[in-house]
């Protein structure tokens, strides 16, 4: 399939100053932006800005930004599954992977997560995509936000619902491990029943065969 991508944009309003909130965004042009040195969720942030410019280069990649001036503060980031994963064992070309989002501390309960989210559906071409994304408790920041691991999940559920991404049940293991990691999934209105069937089919492949 052909990975359209429409640039949009929404000015966000917080107590620590405007935001604009972009995307997709090119790789030249992300790579011409300051990154928060605050940005530490996934890997340095040194590191982690080369990973969204690799990112942006992809044809199905997209990334979403937060930007205070010329400065990333937030981020979201969609591609195809891990090869690694089983969500990539069909090798379906209408499956991208919510991967990472981040928000830098100083911004956080502002809204900046949800506005990523619903920036990143305003492109029509979004319709077109079963979009999953696998939600790990250790990757949260509860030391950092005192939250237990429920209130945290709570916010991230209600964060992807912004996309319109809803709770799928699955008997991935590595999902199975703690049951706060979870599974969410956006089907695009224009996914058709075969690709939602593969998709079943990815969620529950330990049933016992009789």
């Amino acid at each position: 399939m052909e990975h359209k991508k429409t640039y949009n944009a929404k000015e966000l309003k917080t107590p620590h100053g405007n935001l604009i909130i972009e995307g997709p965004i090119s790789s030249d042009k992300l790579a011409g932006y300051e990154f928060h040195e605050h940005l530490t969720a996934f890997r340095p942030p040194e590191q982690q800005h080369q990973a969204l410019v690799g990112i942006a280069k992809l044809e199905e990649g997209r990334i979403i930004i937060a930007r205070h001036h010329h400065t990333i503060v937030g981020y979201v980031t969609y591609l195809f599954p891990d090869p690694l994963e089983r969500w990539s064992e069909d090798k379906m070309d209408n499956l991208i992977e919510l991967g990472a989002i981040e928000v830098i501390p100083k911004f956080r309960g502002c809204a900046v997560g949800k506005n990523l989210l619903t920036v990143s559906m305003m492109d029509d071409a979004m319709e077109d995509y079963l979009i999953i994304t696998t939600e790990y408790y250790w990757h949260w920041d509860l030391k950092g936000t005192g939250l237990n691991v429920w209130e945290y999940r709570k916010i991230m559920e209600k964060m992807m619902n912004a996309g319109g991404l809803q709770w799928y049940a699955t008997d991935d293991p590595e999902i199975c491990s703690h049951p706060a990691n979870c599974l969410m999934a956006r089907i695009g209105k224009r996914v058709d029943v075969e690709t939602i069937q593969r998709f079943d089919r990815l969620r529950f492949m330990n049933r016992f065969m009789y």
